[in-house]
């Protein structure tokens, strides 16, 4: 997706506040109308729109004798990716956006967030709490880091998206700005902050980043990637 395709698809979204709402009381018979009730005429779970709620709440206080309410959103315009049609690794507390991609055999560790537009290809990992920001390209058979910053750019719309080819290893807490293109097997150091483009077997390290020496046996030896680690077992 472009920038302009993804700005439309935000700004023609409907904003939703979905709610899940624990209830007791007199319920029997009431009506419920968009909300979706599961439970029984004492006790029961709604899921729902907020302002569905507080319409159905206003009519109804009166037979309610306990509720609790719970939220994570407000006026979101972007859901969360369908996991169940991914064929990778996700681990709990991930946040992946829709319009997003993830290819086979991925891995995706906790904390990570990945955001509107981004593409993962196949067998890439995404260690514990990293960002990829919206449009952002990473290739195949890549690590990259915890704690590390791939920048996104969704505005201005007129901006280049950050693109890393394949092979690359990429320490932790490591940053790549806006625009910048990183070559196929590559090794970004940990904590580097990346702010040019870098050509391909380069290990770049600092701040800002440049380039130290080419990748030797030596390298590789050192940022090997676990095959093991992206099979599915299915």
């Amino acid at each position: 997706m472009d920038s302009y395709e993804i700005i439309n698809f935000i700004a023609t979204s409907p904003k939703k506040t979905p709610v899940k709402v624990y209830l007791s009381g007199s319920l029997s018979g009431l009506s419920f109308d968009n909300l979706e009730f599961i439970g029984n005429e004492s006790f029961g779970i709604v899921f729902g729109e907020s302002s569905d709620f507080d319409k159905f709440y206003a009519a109804n206080k009166d037979k309610i004798t306990g509720c609790r309410l719970e939220n994570d959103r407000r006026n979101s315009a972007v859901p969360l990716l369908d996991l169940t049609k991914v064929n990778a690794r996700i681990e709990p507390g991930a946040i992946i956006r829709d319009k997003s991609e993830i290819g086979n055999n991925c891995v995706i560790m906790m904390g990570a967030v990945i955001n509107i537009g981004a593409v993962i290809g196949d067998r890439t990992m995404i260690d514990m709490n990293t960002v990829i920001g919206g449009r952002a390209i990473i290739g195949k058979d890549c690590h990259i880091g915890a704690g590390s910053v791939i920048a996104g750019v969704i505005e201005p719309p007129n901006a280049n998206p950050v693109i890393i080819g394949d092979n690359v290893v990429m320490g932790a807490n490591a940053v790549v700005l806006e625009g910048v293109k990183i070559g196929s097997g590559c090794v970004v150091a940990a904590g580097c902050v990346v702010i040019a483009d870098v050509p391909e077997n380069s290990v770049i390290a600092g701040v800002p980043g440049r380039i130290i020496k080419q990748v030797d046996d030596r390298t590789k030896s050192k940022t090997l990637l676990v095959e093991s680690l992206r099979n599915l077992n299915e």
